[in-house]
């Protein structure tokens, strides 16, 4: 704006002089003052021909900047329905046992010795590993007859309860025996019995563990929930002795 601001001052000078020699051509003047005068005019002219280029492109850029304008304010919104419209199950730092998730009976809870505190916080800083949520595409691409009226986020609430139920066992399993109560050391020798061949060095869970640490009903519609999780890939069974292990994958 500098520049135009500059052109057109230059112009109004221009003009004020032309108008001081007008008004003085009233009487005769010198050849040299009409010279003079032709000059002036001419470089007007040319003065305001930049002044005219001068808003050409002020205009071309006041265009530019709308159309910026207009997509930061697309942008903008699109950013506000992104916030607005979050899905509640995104992926996220392991922290399984938030108040939103499914948490252990508390009637049959594990009781760890307040002696071996220390221990046990040492002890959840090992890995243990979690099964991923269901994306929007990977539940759309469920067949409807496998997926009935489970909703998206019912789905994923089960991932969460099977998180849950991993991270209570696997716990447990990574205690000295000594630092558990009676309740606790028969589910660690229940969870080392239930372990084979083929599962050593992966996660697993069996239906007792569900009901063990969460307060979700093991029926038909959760059963169906599982078939889900292993077309989605999450976990598959390990049929034997009569028990059915679901490993994460």
């Amino acid at each position: 704006m500098s520049e135009l601001e500059d052109v057109s001052r230059h112009i109004h000078d221009k003009i004020s002089s032309l108008q001081c020699m007008l008004d003085l051509s009233v009487i005769e003047l010198p050849q040299n003052k009409m010279k003079k005068l032709g000059q002036e005019l001419f470089a007007l002219e040319r003065l305001l021909e930049e002044f005219e280029n001068c808003i050409g492109q002020q205009k071309e850029q006041l265009k530019h900047l709308e159309a910026v304008e207009e997509l930061l304010q697309k942008d903008l919104g699109d950013l506000q329905h992104f916030k607005d419209n979050i899905p509640p199950h995104m992926p996220r730092k392991k922290d399984t046992f938030s108040g939103n998730e499914p948490v252990t009976n508390q009637n049959e809870a594990v009781d760890v010795q307040p002696s071996q505190a220390e221990k046990v916080k040492k002890t959840n800083k090992s890995f243990v590993r979690e099964m991923e949520i269901i994306t929007m595409p990977e539940f759309e691409g469920i067949p409807p007859y496998m997926k009935g009226r489970v909703s998206y986020d019912q789905l994923n609430a089960a991932v969460h309860t099977i998180n849950a139920a991993v991270t209570a066992k696997y716990k447990i399993l990574r205690q000295p025996v000594k630092a558990l109560n009676n309740h606790a050391r028969k589910l660690h020798q229940r969870f080392k019995d239930q372990e084979t061949k083929d599962t050593k060095g992966q996660y697993f869970i069996v239906e007792d563990d569900i009901r063990e640490f969460t307060q979700t009903k093991v029926d038909k519609r959760f059963q169906g929930i599982l078939n889900m999780l292993r077309h989605c890939q999450r976990l598959k069974e390990l049929r034997g002795g009569g028990l059915t292990r679901y490993m994460l994958l």
